[in-house]
C-alpha cells in the first residue's frame, strides 16, 4: 500500500441479527461489550456504510448498527415512511434492546433521527458524534443552485417517483457522485441490493420530501427546530466530524457549530463530500475512538 493510501474494504464481516419491532424485523449489527455505541445511517444507505468504522470502536463498547425500517436488510412494511414512521421504529428498537447510556454516531437522516431521540430521551445519552448531519432547518434560497434544482425535482410527485423509483437515481447517481473515490462493483452491489424493484425504493422516494425547507413539512420542521435549539444548550458531549469541502456541513457551518453548540468539539477527517465514511473511514474511526475513550 502506497504511503498515504487508505485501505477501504468492501467486506461486511459482521453477523446479522434481527429483532421484531412493531411487527417487522429490523436487521442490525451487534458487536462488542459495554455501554452501547449506536450507529445510525441515512438515505439511501444501511449499516453497510459503517463497516470500516465499527472495528475502531468494537473494543470501546457495544457497537450496534441497525438498518432503518424498509432499508438495508430490514423488512419493508406497508408504511408511509415519513420521518416520524422511521423514528417510532427506531425508538421501539432502542427500547427492545434496553439501551441506556448511549453514544450516538450519526449521519444524514440518521442524524435527524438520533438528534430527535436524544432531545426526547436526554437521560439515555452519553455522547453524540455527528457528520454530514441535518443540524438545522433550511431555506430553498440558502442551498447551492444545483442542489436546489435536484431536490425540487425529487420532491415532485410524478417526476420524483420516476427518478427515484424507476431510474433509481439515489443508488445509481447521487450516492456515487457524493463520494470522491470510485466505489467498487461489490460496494455498489451491496448498496443496491435492498432496492431491486420499483416498490422497494419507496423509502428512498419519501426521504427527500421530509427535508424541512421553508417550514415544510411543518412537523419535521418543528422536530428539527426543537433539537437544534436543544443542541445549543445541552451539556452532553458532542463531536462534529467534517470533511472538505463537505456537502451538508461546510467550513462556515463548522465555525458556527463550534461557536453555538454547547460542549462541542470539531475535527477534520480530510477530503470528502457527503458519504465521508467511504472516503476516509480510518480518519473517522480513529477520531471517534479517541473521543469515545474520553467520555
Amino acid at each position: 500500500m502506497d504511503k498515504g493510501e487508505i485501505k477501504i474494504s468492501s467486506e461486511f464481516p459482521f453477523k446479522s441479527n434481527f429483532i421484531e419491532v412493531k411487527g417487522s424485523l429490523i436487521h442490525y449489527v451487534d458487536l462488542g461489550e459495554g455501554d452501547p455505541i449506536l450507529f445510525l445511517h441515512g438515505n439511501p444507505t444501511s449499516s453497510y456504510l459503517w463497516r470500516n468504522v465499527i472495528p475502531y470502536l468494537s473494543d470501546k463498547g457495544r457497537c450496534i448498527a441497525p438498518d432503518l425500517m424498509g432499508m438495508g436488510k430490514s423488512d419493508k412494511p406497508n408504511s408511509a415512511y415519513t420521518f416520524f414512521d422511521h423514528y417510532l421504529y427506531l425508538e421501539c428498537f432502542i427500547e427492545k434492546l434496553n439501551l441506556k447510556n448511549i453514544t450516538l454516531i450519526i449521519h444524514d437522516w440518521g442524524s435527524a433521527l438520533g438528534f430527535y431521540y436524544a432531545f426526547l430521551h436526554q437521560d439515555h445519552i452519553k455522547g453524540i458524534a455527528f457528520m454530514e448531519a441535518i443540524f438545522k432547518t433550511t431555506k430553498w434560497n440558502a442551498i447551492p443552485k444545483p442542489m436546489k434544482r435536484t431536490f425540487k425535482l425529487l420532491r415532485m410527485p410524478i417526476i420524483g417517483w420516476y427518478l427515484i423509483c424507476v431510474r433509481n437515481v439515489f443508488i445509481n447517481k447521487l450516492l456515487p457522485n457524493t463520494i470522491i473515490r470510485k466505489l467498487s462493483k461489490t460496494e455498489l452491489q451491496n448498496y443496491a441490493a435492498p432496492y431491486q424493484t420499483v416498490k422497494s425504493r419507496k423509502p428512498l422516494r419519501i426521504w427527500p420530501t421530509q427535508i424541512p425547507f421553508d417550514g415544510k413539512p411543518k412537523s419535521v420542521h418543528q422536530a428539527v427546530s426543537d433539537y437544534h435549539h436543544w443542541l445549543k444548550i445541552t451539556s452532553i458531549p458532542k463531536l462534529c466530524l467534517y470533511a472538505t469541502p463537505g456537502l451538508l456541513i461546510r467550513k462556515n457551518d463548522v465555525a458556527w457549530i463550534a461557536e453555538k453548540f454547547n460542549n462541542t468539539t470539531t475535527k477534520s477527517v480530510g477530503k470528502g463530500l457527503h458519504f465521508i465514511q467511504e472516503d476516509n473511514p480510518t480518519g473517522i474511526g480513529e477520531a471517534l475512538a479517541e473521543w469515545v475513550q474520553k467520555l
